[in-house]
């Protein structure tokens, strides 16, 4: 079986495509390539630092004015929409506020509205490259986007975690067939000096990317919470 592994720097960090299986090494290279375009376009539809995406320019609108969205706009809004329901507002891609998505009308309700798709977005793109990969006829590959990642096939990757006290990472687990979205966040607690928060590692293991992703800021906040289960989503806090 053949093995390709390439990285960019993209969506903040650097994401590294591995794609394997009995093909030659001209199709896989052409399906990381393609995999690395699709992570691109996404890249410069949703990301609210990009003037030009659909995020930036909703963004940038007054209070009652719209924007039409592509589908994958759509994809992540909706996700994003129904994960703030579920979770009582615990995930608000919106600060608290208010927006309305109308088939592919997104419309501003309140003025000073604005979204970032940052907790949410990323985990959509590792699921899109996965299954372009897929469609390429790659029997197994991987996305490693940062503290985002997913695998399939025959193919295990280790799980590694940034040691804060001592420099470097260290392995906590192994990860296969799924996702894994790990995220900082600060924890307040009667140890820390002068009441300081203390930050920590939270991991979150899911079927999918997107889940995982957007399920580390539920879970920072409820650690059992429902959602979770609901996602076939388990929570490592570290």
């Amino acid at each position: 079986m053949n093995a390709l592994r390439r990285a960019r720097p993209l969506l903040g960090t650097l994401v590294e495509i591995g794609a394997a299986g009995p093909r030659a090494d001209a199709a896989l290279e052409a399906a990381l390539e393609a995999a690395f375009e699709r992570l691109f376009a996404l890249q410069s539809r949703l990301s609210r630092f990009d003037p030009a995406s659909e995020i930036a320019r909703f963004n940038a609108l007054e209070a009652g004015a719209a924007i039409e969205v592509g589908a994958d706009a759509r994809a992540v809004l909706e996700a994003a929409r129904g994960l703030g329901r579920a979770s009582a507002g615990l995930f608000d891609i919106a600060g608290g506020g208010r927006w309305e998505l109308d088939a592919s009308t997104l419309r501003k309700i309140d003025a000073g509205t604005k979204i970032d798709l940052g907790g949410i977005a990323k985990g959509y793109a590792v699921d899109a490259a996965i299954e372009l990969l897929r469609e390429r006829g790659c029997g197994a590959g991987w996305v490693n986007a940062g503290g985002d990642l997913r695998a399939y096939g025959d193919v295990e990757l280790a799980l590694l975690l940034r040691d804060e006290k001592r420099g470097g990472v260290r392995a906590w687990g192994r990860l296969r067939d799924g996702a894994c979205a790990t995220s900082r966040y600060a924890r307040a607690s009667r140890c820390t000096l002068h009441g300081r928060a203390r930050l920590r590692h939270l991991s979150v293991t899911a079927p999918l990317c997107l889940w995982a992703d957007a399920l580390t800021k539920v879970a920072a906040q409820a650690p059992d919470h429902p959602l979770l289960a609901a996602h076939g989503a388990s929570a490592w806090h570290h």
